[in-house]
């Protein structure tokens, strides 16, 4: 049997296997907060998060400590870090997308397309060679003052070529797209269509263009990670747990009206991190987090 068949059926049986360490449960870290999202993870296992009516983005520290980052913040939702450990951030408030350097400086790397506003950056993910790509659903804010005229005329899903002079939107057929996450090679991306309640896998290719739709699972999702086994993490009522062909192997419920995103967290990335409206949660795992490079990370 050769090596690549047996890697592949590893792979395959492995995903199924136990994926909560024996005896854990769920923990809650810290509470108080008004909706909690945007989980990234940095290089030394410490996650930053949005509370996001708040205006603020809070770090919490592998020694446990939970303290305000960043505020205000542009209203961020969801967020990543990127190689340089800049922390790129959905910043809802103008509907732009920042990069947020670790002293706090912000640049704007987009602030609109074509001319018109885009409708909420809500999630981003990083591909290997730091392409982006981002979900950007429309819901209406109440501090929002824009003209509806100005707005984009669906709900798509963009790309932003790694050195940032393309930007275009590569899915324009989802309800209301917001999970996403892809493989740490960069060859597969999963995005949730939540307002159709479904999640697809699609191909990426190094134009940035995504092929091969498959239906991956009927459920849609917040937020979304990915572990070392290939398993794909989809929150919402709880977090689900669906292996790489698609098949439900878990469901841990939080004690929350939504479980908005997650990440894997701790100096080993073994600590599931879970932002739910009101508070944050962990689980002690037996899988890990992965990520494309080893000096940045979000899964």
């Amino acid at each position: 049997m050769c090596y690549a068949l047996v890697a592949l059926l590893t792979t395959i049986m492995g995903s199924d296997q136990p994926i909560i360490a024996p005896g854990a449960t769920l923990h809650k870290i810290s509470g108080g907060f008004r909706f909690t999202e945007g989980p990234a993870t940095d290089r030394d296992g410490n996650v930053y998060f949005t509370d996001q009516p708040n205006d603020r983005i809070v770090r919490w520290s592998v020694d446990g400590t939970v303290e305000d980052w960043m505020k205000p913040c542009g209203r961020s939702n969801g967020m990543c870090f990127d190689k340089a450990g800049n922390l790129i951030a959905c910043a809802d408030e103008h509907n732009q997308l920042w990069s947020i350097t670790p002293d706090k400086q912000v640049t704007v790397l987009i602030k609109d397309a074509g001319g018109k506003l885009l409708d909420g950056p809500n999630d981003v993910w990083i591909r290997p060679d730091g392409g982006m790509y981002l979900t950007d659903p429309l819901y209406a804010r109440d501090y929002w003052t824009r003209d509806p005229a100005v707005q984009q005329t669906g709900e798509h899903v963009w790309f932003l070529s790694a050195d940032h002079k393309t930007f275009r939107p590569v899915v324009t057929d989802f309800n209301k797209p917001n999970g996403i996450i892809g493989t740490p090679d960069g060859h597969t991306l999963y995005i949730a269509d939540i307002g159709a309640n479904k999640t697809w896998r699609y191909r990426i290719e190094a134009d940035g263009s995504l092929t091969d739709k498959t239906l991956f699972c009927e459920l849609g999702s917040d937020g979304m990670t990915i572990d070392n086994r290939g398993n794909v993490y989809l929150t919402g009522h709880g977090v689900t747990v669906f292996n790489s062909e698609g098949k439900q192997i878990e469901h841990i419920d939080v004690p929350e009206n939504w479980t908005g995103n997650i990440t894997f967290a701790g100096k080993d990335r073994t600590l599931l991190f879970m932002t739910a409206s009101t508070s944050i949660y962990s689980m002690q795992m037996l899988v890990h987090g992965v990520g494309p490079r080893a000096g940045w990370y979000r899964g």
